[in-house]
């Protein structure tokens, strides 16, 4: 089975690559944690070594604590190029005491606009909490803690585009975005409170690894060996978890937002959450 599927998990020297940011980024702990700074100068950022075409995701962060206002964290998967396919967790910072917004988006051949952006039912600050991407043919499922909080259905069949087809790498950053990511960049960032940091660990990845053109998973079409995300679905708990979710905690969603889209919304927006 190791053979068939690319299943890795925690050490970052094997997994990722620091791709910038000139030292504010580390790899701690013998590899089983990195922290990410921001400055006046630069943030940083890393990414996964491989590129995948389908999987799970895991991550465990805990994010700038205190006035964190006009930064973002991220741990999103992405393709290259033009048409670019992208799957996005964002954690936009506020001044201290008031939340985080969890920001998430899909993106298929370059076109995203699908934005569900939520509140937090606890302090992503004061420890390590498990961020997921489920990513497979028919869907795909953001979690927190193991808790779904969106779904992203496949909806071609109404010609809505679905990311399917361009291998994505995980990239992971910290970096300055006051003129937006704080309500609506009204909030600027303080910088008498940098180095501002971020903390990674338990970075997992259960996928099909892309080399050289193939996916690993290719020779493995048996349903035997399907793994669990390749037909992931919500039970029961897992749907009212969801509806918990997006009754209490979500803050906007483009389904709903009639100022931005007058001429009427996405026609997934009509079709079931799970």
């Amino acid at each position: 089975m190791a053979s068939l599927w690319a299943a890795a998990s925690a050490n970052f020297y094997q997994l990722a690559d620091i791709t910038w940011g000139e030292g504010r980024g580390k790899i701690v702990e013998g590899g089983r944690g990195l922290s990410l700074s921001l400055d006046k100068l630069s943030g940083s950022g890393f990414q996964s070594k491989n590129e995948y075409i389908f999987g799970r995701f895991d991550m465990q962060l805990k994010l700038v604590p205190g006035n964190s206002a006009g930064t973002v964290t991220t741990f999103f998967l992405s393709s290259q190029g033009a048409g670019h396919d992208e799957i996005d967790f964002e954690f936009l910072g506020n001044v201290s005491g008031q939340p985080y917004t969890v920001h998430t988006n899909v993106y298929s051949q370059g076109k995203g606009n699908k934005e569900q952006q939520f509140h937090l039912w606890f302090d992503p600050t004061a420890a390590f909490h498990t961020y997921s991407i489920v990513w497979n043919a028919q869907k795909i499922i953001f979690l927190v803690d193991n808790s779904p909080i969106r779904v992203f259905n496949n909806h071609e069949s109404i010609g809505i585009p679905f990311p399917k087809s361009q291998p994505m790498k995980v990239y992971c950053s910290l970096w300055n975005a006051d003129e937006w990511a704080t309500q609506g960049g009204r909030v600027k960032t303080d910088w008498t409170h940098a180095p501002f940091t971020a903390y990674y660990r338990n970075f997992k990845i259960d996928g099909c690894a892309v080399l050289s053109g193939t996916s690993s998973c290719k020779s493995s079409s048996s349903v035997n060996n399907a793994r669990p995300w390749q037909n992931h679905e919500l039970d029961a708990k897992g749907r009212n978890r969801l509806r918990w979710v997006q009754s209490r905690h979500m803050v906007y969603n483009y389904c709903a937002d009639s100022k931005r889209f007058p001429q009427g919304y996405s026609q997934e927006c009509k079709r079931s959450r799970f």
